[in-house]
């Protein structure tokens, strides 16, 4: 059974009739099912097919796996205020959406190394923050002047939080969208020649 190049089955073939209508068309003869009866051969580029069944079964690949998780760093002071405490726990939300690990680092000088509790009541009240989206894989732990814990994402978690950004982003899409076109809307009618009024005159 013979299969054009455009997908249309163009019946039983004898081998060498199936192979010179292949050269004919400028494209190779291949069997895509020997085992069916007859046995199935397409005319189709060869080399194209190869790179387009490598490049499919690479995406299957990463897939499957997924991209390979990196550790991230945020890095704090034992004074850092909730403002930029805000600021920097949405890089690490960011983070962990995109499945990397985060290392939380409170870095400590001269005198502060004295109040080293209060380092560790900021990572409580980090990992209190991130909630359930992670989970912790080191607890915290001193190395010289610095205080470190790594988080890793919780799957559930991210996964829905991942949906609701999603979600988020499509619907001030949309709201952009409808701002623009109204706009436009409002430009056209603003631009369009006002109809000439005829002078007054006698009745």
């Amino acid at each position: 059974m013979l299969i054009g190049a455009d997908g249309e089955q163009l019946g039983v073939y004898m081998s060498e009739d199936a192979l010179v209508k292949a050269e004919e068309a400028g494209y190779d003869l291949v069997e895509v099912a020997p085992n069916a009866r007859p046995p199935v051969c397409r005319i189709m580029d060869y080399g194209k097919y190869k790179y387009e069944q490598k490049k499919k079964a690479a995406v299957a690949k990463a897939k499957g796996k997924g991209r390979a998780a990196s550790l991230k760093e945020v890095k704090m002071r034992p004074n850092t205020d909730d403002h930029d405490l805000d600021f920097k726990l949405k890089n690490a939300r960011r983070f962990l959406i995109d499945g990397d690990k985060v290392k939380i680092t409170v870095m400590f000088r001269g005198r502060e190394m004295a109040h080293r509790k209060v380092g560790f009541a900021k990572l409580d009240k980090v990992q209190e923050l991130l909630g359930d989206l992670v989970t912790v894989e080191n607890p915290p732990q001193m190395n010289g002047r610095f205080l470190s814990m790594v988080l890793v994402p919780n799957r559930e978690a991210v996964d829905a939080a991942r949906k609701e950004m999603e979600a988020a982003e499509a619907r001030a899409k949309e709201e952009a969208e409808a701002e623009e076109a109204s706009a436009i809307e409002t430009r056209s009618e603003e631009t369009e020649t006002p109809e000439t009024q005829p002078p007054a005159g006698d009745a």
